[in-house]
């Protein structure tokens, strides 16, 4: 085979490869969100317990977490101090904690389909708390696309045949909390030099919010249990979804890790076109056009902000490759003046 056969078959490895990754993620979490709304919703496996719930999944992903990064060293841990640990992490981990509490609660109240049209909202919450914050600037084409696309999620809510205000409050602030707590990743560790992958942020997170879920469980599900005696602890089906959500971090890892955050951003938005149709045709969820017609509007909006920031990615790669390039010029052009003095201080001698 000549080089430009090799060529090829190394980039179509390259292609099968990112597709596979994406299928793996996009299955994982698909797996993960459907068997939370079974174990959670009352009809069906009927255990409607959120705090409960979370606190397995972070038991479990602690230890696991702690095994690859202290026991088989599959990466290693980061560097950090006590002080830097309750200063930037603890806070994290508490808007992580709630985060997932309210997220899984919406589970109870909400359909699947609707929790993936009001995600839709995140890049909103996620620009909005960045401006507040200063990381984000503010931009009136930016923030007209915001603006459309809560308009098509509150088209798609007016159109929700099954609308419970509750779920809605919850799942809204669940978003609110994961927005800022994204944010805060980038003012408190990313501003530090501290980068974490899906494995160390477990690592560190999750025991975190382990204790923060403990306090409202003691008051809050924890005297409901009490009271249900019959109840028996399922190792097999919490432990199958325990390990989806933990496999799905390190599915996250390898996504990222061999592709972008923003094919994670494409594969998350077919991943919601997937479920949506899976709660209607298998669930049985009510979808109506309007719910449908809202969502694509949102949906939209969403697409033109991914694209807009690739090309803001693309345009400050350039800048940095054009800024090396004119700084590999002046060091050549300093050491060729230099080596012309050098010759003329030679031959004068």
């Amino acid at each position: 085979m000549g080089k430009g056969g090799v060529l090829s078959e190394g980039v179509l490895k390259k292609i099968v490869l990112s597709y596979t990754y994406v299928a793996i993620w996009i299955f994982l979490s698909f797996t993960v969100i459907v068997y939370n709304k079974y174990i959670l919703d009352r009809k069906m496996y009927n255990w409607p317990y959120p705090i409960s719930l979370t606190m397995i999944h972070m038991s479990f992903c602690s230890s696991l977490a702690y095994l690859l990064v202290r026991v088989f060293k599959v990466v290693e841990p980061v560097t950090m101090s006590w002080d830097l640990y309750m200063k930037s992490v603890v806070p994290i981990g508490l808007l992580y904690s709630l985060s997932l509490w309210l997220s899984n609660s919406a589970y109870i109240y909400l359909s699947v389909s609707f929790i993936q049209m009001l995600k839709a909202l995140m890049p909103v919450a996620v620009y909005s708390i960045g401006v507040i914050f200063k990381k984000e600037t503010f931009r009136s084409d930016t923030m007209t696309n915001m603006i459309s696309i809560s308009i098509g999620v509150g088209v798609a809510a007016y159109g929700e045949a099954k609308f419970d205000t509750w779920g809605v409050i919850l799942q809204l602030g669940a978003l609110a909390f994961e927005a800022t707590r994204l944010v805060l990743i980038q003012i408190l560790l990313t501003s530090k030099g501290i980068t974490l992958n899906p494995i160390t942020s477990l690592y560190y997170v999750a025991p975190c919010c382990l204790v923060f879920l403990f306090f409202p469980w003691i008051f809050v599900e924890f005297p409901l249990l009490k009271e249900t005696s019959s109840f028996h602890f399922d190792f097999l089906i919490f432990g199958t979804n325990s390990f989806c959500a933990f496999a799905l971090n390190l599915a996250v890892f390898l996504l990222v890790g061999k592709t972008s955050a923003l094919t994670m951003n494409v594969a998350g938005v077919v991943k919601d076109w997937l479920l949506i149709a899976f709660s209607w045709s298998v669930i049985k969820d009510t979808v109506t056009p309007i719910n449908l017609f809202g969502y694509a509007l949102a949906f939209l909006g969403v697409v033109y902000y991914n694209h807009s920031k690739l090309q803001a990615l693309k345009a400050k790669d350039e800048q940095n490759k054009a800024q090396q390039a004119d700084e590999e010029s002046g060091k050549l052009l300093a050491e060729k003046e230099e080596n012309n003095g050098t010759s003329k201080n030679d031959s004068q001698n």
